[in-house]
């Protein structure tokens, strides 16, 4: 069998895990096994902190519909009951966004509701 050697290979793998590690700090940037444990755990909180975002967002937009309701005199969660009673399927990203852009429709939106 002949004889292979594996410089090309490893050196292609090795400047595949280093380039994913431009900009990190100390040796995790220059040394290998250090820079595929940072790999691992970077995957790890990238998608444990898309999910948090996702929560983020919600809770923003919560915000943003209490603000605007309370002004009128309700509570959130009794707006939201109300809706929901209504059978009125409109999500809180959509009620947020008018209710900062568009105050006059989510006003005539809030005299539907009441």
């Amino acid at each position: 069998m002949t004889r292979v050697k594996r410089g090309v290979t490893k050196m292609k793998r090795r400047r595949n895990v280093l380039s994913q590690t431009k900009g990190y700090r100390f040796g995790r940037s220059t040394k290998e096994a250090a820079a595929k444990e940072a790999i691992v755990h970077a995957g790890a909180y990238a998608f444990a902190h898309r999910k948090d975002k996702k929560a983020d967002k919600r809770r923003l937009w919560q915000v943003k519909i209490a603000a605007v309701v309370k002004e009128q005199g309700i509570s959130y969660s009794k707006f939201i009951g109300v809706l929901t009673k209504k059978n009125i399927k409109v999500d809180r990203k959509i009620m947020a966004d008018l209710a900062q852009n568009n105050p006059e429709t989510f006003s005539r939106f809030l005299k539907q509701v009441a």
